[in-house]
């Protein structure tokens, strides 16, 4: 007993995140467990009213976060690096892609494959419209549903997890997205808040996923006869086998379990999807692909935009199945999200966002072609619409479309592995992403709290199979997904916000008053850079230091024969000297107090003297022309008549060119006046 209390002891659970994800994970487990008829009616009215009414919700999230993503490839912003400047990407390319689509849509590609095509093939939404019209419509719809739009949800959680865990060095939590809006406060309990609600989508997500999924699989076993029928009874053992090799996958570190087999399963389905391009209509299938591809990007912005709000007829089938994939994308997006910013430190914004979005794209819209084209072709031609009646036997499907080729019993065999390769990348990701959630990102977890979330996992998922709640459960997935929408415009505002700083940061130059120095007076330079300047300071420094340099290099403009004045300035204190002119605008340089915030992290900082307070005084420069300021706390009197003669040679030389008269010529604004 002694030695379990140690165990359980030793854990890097965060218990501000762990204990509120349990209590609600298992009220809902119970509540969808006995009241499985209830709950679903319930949440079912309630997604019901979400999806007619706000819909456009939804519709517009997705949009923006695509053209979002887009117009970062194409800004200055794409260049920089998710981690250090000189950071090297810890795995190879193949191995990223791999792992971030095997976790992103591996199984719904198996499992939508070719009941999707059909579903919209056979709708009777669409039964007006010819037979040609309905199967080109189908393979654009599930391009829509599987392409850039669905990985444009995962690359804005990936990239703003990546982004502020490896650029900035926070936590990979998705409480650091909302660093730029709640600084230190990410900390709190409103960060907790979001870990906790991002853990539990993770968690309802992957359990009705492995629910829905060992049915499938279930019925691909009763296909070869290795199992004699579809029930609790045979699914028991599915899910076990499943948790089990997925926990000793997650336990080994992505490294080593989650690669690997990510890699094997990509090999395996493309090995299979080259079996039905090959022994399937090969020319027609590769006529559509080009077809599809070019369909889908003439339509592009009007799938986008697209609501059907002039043809409610149809609106039924788009909330059944648009407004449907986009809840369901949201909902998966923590977790995926969570998990290729886990593999993608060293790479680049536009590298994530054109890998991200690409290449996964190119593969589901190759796929989709392959199965789906063939499954209609297939129906039209030689199955006499056999396949389009079991599009409500989603389960069954594949394994019903796979009997139309040579060696089924084998290409079913491989389908099943894949499906359950498929499964336990998925699980075995998920209970690395939750154990990093619930520990708050701890470095170092016992490898009992990776047991315990595999463990927890199976248990809901076969309490729910044996209730029949996986459906209430998928429902209260899809509901979460709306305020997460909006989570996720934060997560753009925080990246944008975080973008411009960095750029900042990384192109400030030294300061104009620090730019001819030399090594005659550093000690006095080093005291005046520790000193703390308050507004006192600055009004002493502007009246003893700044107003004689002026006064000095206004004589001797006066001597020259150019009216020159200097006069004080009020709110805030400064000083200036103007030399007025007739037909262009008036010179002048001029030096004001200015209030400057200071980092609370630096007033807390011990190692640097002189700081008291978050807030300091600059002498600041003032223009004429409205340009913005510098400080100049570090000059003497010779360097600032020298900045100021500096400042007036350039207004001559923008004076005196033809091209600015526009902003120089003051003679027809005076007309006018």
């Amino acid at each position: 007993m002694s030695r379990l209390t140690s165990i359980f002891a030793q854990t890097t659970f965060h218990k501000g995140i762990t204990f509120p994800s349990l209590l609600f994970i298992l009220f809902v487990t119970f509540v969808s467990s006995f009241f499985p008829d209830a709950t679903a009616s319930v949440l079912g009215h309630v997604q019901d009213w979400i999806f007619i009414n706000l819909n456009w919700v939804y519709v517009w999230s997705v949009t923006l976060f695509v053209f979002f993503l887009l117009a970062l490839v194409f800004s200055k912003y794409g260049s920089v690096t998710l981690g250090n400047e000189n950071e090297v990407p810890e795995y190879s390319f193949l191995s990223w892609i791999s792992m971030l689509f095997a976790a992103g849509m591996g199984i719904g590609l198996m499992y939508f494959s070719v009941s999707e095509p059909l579903s919209h093939f056979s709708d009777v939404t669409f039964a007006e419209y010819s037979e040609i019209q309905r199967a080109k419509d189908a393979q654009l719809y599930t391009f829509f549903h599987w392409g850039i739009h669905a990985w444009a949800i995962y690359g804005v959680v990936g990239l703003s997890l990546a982004y502020f865990t490896y650029r900035y060095k926070l936590p990979l939590s998705l409480r650091s997205c909302f660093y730029p809006i709640l600084k230190n406060r990410i900390n709190g309990m409103a960060g907790n808040a979001i870990d906790t609600f991002a853990l539990c989508s993770t968690f309802f997500g992957i359990t009705t996923t492995l629910g829905f999924g060992v049915v499938q699989l279930n019925a691909g076993l009763v296909e070869l006869g290795i199992v004699p029928g579809k029930s609790f009874t045979y699914q028991v053992p599915i899910v076990l086998i499943i948790m089990a090799i997925s926990i000793l996958s997650a336990t080994s570190g992505v490294n080593k379990g989650v690669k690997f087999l990510s890699q094997l399963n990509i090999l395996s389905a493309v090995l299979l999807m080259l079996f039905v391009l090959i022994f399937g209509p090969t020319v027609f299938l590769l006529g559509t692909l080009s077809e599809g591809i070019g369909d889908y990007l003439n339509q592009f912005l009007s799938l986008t935009f697209n609501t059907h709000a002039y043809e409610p007829s149809v609106q039924p089938w788009y909330f059944r199945w648009t407004i449907l994939y986009w809840a369901w994308w949201i909902s998966w997006s923590p977790y995926v999200g969570l998990f290729i910013a886990q593999i993608s430190k060293g790479r680049t914004v536009r590298e994530f966002i054109i890998a991200v979005l690409l290449i996964p794209t190119a593969f589901n819209f190759l796929w989709m072609t392959v199965f789906g084209n063939s499954a209609t072709w297939l129906d039209r031609n030689v199955a006499g619409g056999a396949l389009t009646a079991l599009v409500t036997r989603t389960d069954e499907l594949l394994f019903r479309f796979l009997d139309y080729f040579p060696a089924s019993s084998i290409t079913s065999s491989l389908a099943i592995f894949i499906i359950f390769i498929f499964f336990v990348t998925s699980a075995d990701s998920g209970i690395f992403v939750m154990n990093s959630i619930s520990t708050a990102n701890a470095e170092r977890s016992p490898k009992w709290q990776l047991v315990a979330w595999g463990g927890l996992l199976a248990l809901v998922a076969l309490v729910l199979l044996n209730a029949g709640g996986l459906q209430s459960l998928q429902t209260m997935t899809l509901i979460t997904a709306l305020p997460f929408a909006v989570i996720m415009l934060l997560f753009c505002y925080s990246l944008i916000q975080g973008l411009l700083v960095d750029d900042y940061y990384y192109s400030k130059s030294f300061s104009p008053s620090t730019r001819n120095w030399s090594g005659e007076l550093w000690k006095d330079r080093l005291q005046r850079i520790l000193s703390f300047k308050n507004q006192a300071y600055v009004e002493t420094f502007i009246e003893q230091v700044v107003k004689p340099a002026l006064h000095e290099l206004a004589s001797e403009f006066n001597r020259k024969g150019i009216r020159a004045t200097v006069h004080p300035q009020e709110n805030p204190v400064g000083i200036a000297l103007t030399i007025k002119h007739e037909s262009i605008e008036d010179f002048t340089y001029g030096v004001r107090s200015q209030l400057k915030t200071i980092s609370a992290s630096l007033v807390q900082e011990k190692n640097i003297p002189g700081v008291r307070g978050t807030q300091s005084y600059i002498p600041e420069t003032f223009f004429g022309d409205n340009r913005p300021g510098y400080t100049i706390e570090y000059f003497n009197e010779k360097e600032i008549i020298a900045d100021a003669l500096k400042q007036y040679e350039r207004f001559l030389e923008l004076s005196s060119e033809v091209k600015n008269e526009i902003f120089t010529d003051t003679t027809l604004r005076r007309k006018e006046e």
